[in-house]
């Protein structure tokens, strides 16, 4: 198969995401609008025929005081990642993002390696010996990721010790996704653990209603969000940037992105923002108040959540990221906690990979950004 690339529009891009099954938010074009701060292009590869068979969004990065960037394809390209051609894929792409400057390339494979359903994932909570994700049998394993992994290193793609590649994964290796394809509400909600489905019934009885919210009810979703930020000790994105979410999102689709809200007695008490690709749904950001708790806002607006990706016949519903930590004493380890009482399973990709074309500045790089 000889393949071409070259720079494409963005509705061409937009036309080729929408033609498949699903792609991640951070590939649509519209994401090159949510990054303000990277400048972007996309890239389409062509068959023989003149078709369009994949695409890439790049985000570059400009060097301080250099005219050298950091390209970034955040969870893509979107090509065909088992294709045995597959630097006949990546070797145009390299020769022309060198043409633009980079000095530097890091991409994340969508790539499924390992999956592990609830149950091995309690055993593995349970058992004091275990601590990682990792140390637990998978209860799936894909054998051709192994080869893409192996294919890429042997092109020169590189990745730290830890999985995390050079200077560390910006989008997560570990996520959480309750599937939805060919099951039944009744059987998702039969998956859900005894604690979950209680707290829904709990919300209920109080009388939680779950909403859906508008652009005009960013700002109240903002005054959650900091509010966790607050308890959880993080930096927040300010409210600008759901702002321009928002709008950029949905002015490419008007469903790509909602905003939930669970309240009670009319107060609000968690938010949540919802991402729509194709079949492929994600709970993107979640905010809640210190007040509440005891009505289980959050399982509630989860329920309604999932129930909504699936009446939308969406295949998948992900929960984002997770370390993959099962130790108990772990800061992190409350998130998989949280998550796997939805009864989904933990699901490991291949990671962000990186790929030198200047080794000197990607090297100054990579210690600049250890010492951040």
């Amino acid at each position: 198969m000889s393949l071409t690339l070259r720079t494409i529009s963005r509705e061409q891009h937009l036309a080729y995401i929408q033609s498949l099954p699903g792609a991640s938010h951070c590939q649509v074009p519209a994401w090159a609008d949510v990054k303000t701060e990277w400048r972007s292009e996309s890239l389409g590869w062509f068959d023989k025929a003149g078709e369009l068979v994949g695409a890439g969004l790049v985000l570059y990065r400009q060097l301080p005081k250099l005219k050298r960037y950091l390209a970034y394809l955040p969870e893509g390209p979107v090509i065909n990642w088992y294709a045995p051609n597959l630097d006949e894929w990546l070797q145009p792409m390299l020769a022309h993002l060198k043409q633009q400057g980079a000095f530097s390339v890091k991409m994340g494979p969508p790539v499924v390696i390992r999956r592990w359903d609830a149950t091995a994932i309690k055993s593995g909570i349970q058992d004091p010996d275990v601590k990682r994700l990792r140390d637990v049998q998978a209860t799936e394993v894909v054998p051709q990721a192994f080869e893409v992994a192996d294919r890429l290193r042997r092109m020169g793609w590189q990745q730290g010790e830890d999985g995390g590649a050079g200077f560390g994964d910006v989008q997560p290796r570990y996520v959480f996704q309750v599937p939805l394809a060919n099951r039944s509400l009744d059987d998702v909600l039969k998956g859900f653990n005894q604690l979950w489905r209680r707290n829904i019934k709990k919300a209920e009885k109080a009388g939680v209603e779950v909403v859906q919210g508008g652009y005009e009810d960013l700002a109240e979703w903002q005054r959650l969000y900091e509010i966790t930020a607050v308890r959880d000790k993080f930096r927040p994105r300010p409210l600008s940037y759901f702002q321009r979410m928002w709008t950029v999102l949905n002015n490419e689709d008007p469903n790509r992105m909602r905003l939930y809200f669970a309240r009670h007695n009319g107060v609000n008490l968690s938010a949540a923002t919802m991402l729509v690709v194709g079949g492929h749904v994600w709970y993107s950001y979640g905010a809640s108040d210190n007040i509440g708790r005891e009505v289980r806002p959050s399982n509630a607006m989860q329920w309604r959540m999932l129930r909504d990706a699936y009446a939308m016949g969406a295949t998948v519903y992900d929960l984002r990221g997770i370390s993959d930590s099962l130790d108990e004493t772990d800061h992190l380890f409350g998130l998989i906690q949280f998550k796997v009482g939805t009864g989904g399973e933990a699901v490991e990709y291949v990671g962000e990979w990186d790929f030198p074309l200047n080794k000197l500045l990607h090297k100054a790089l990579d210690i600049y950004m250890s010492r951040r």
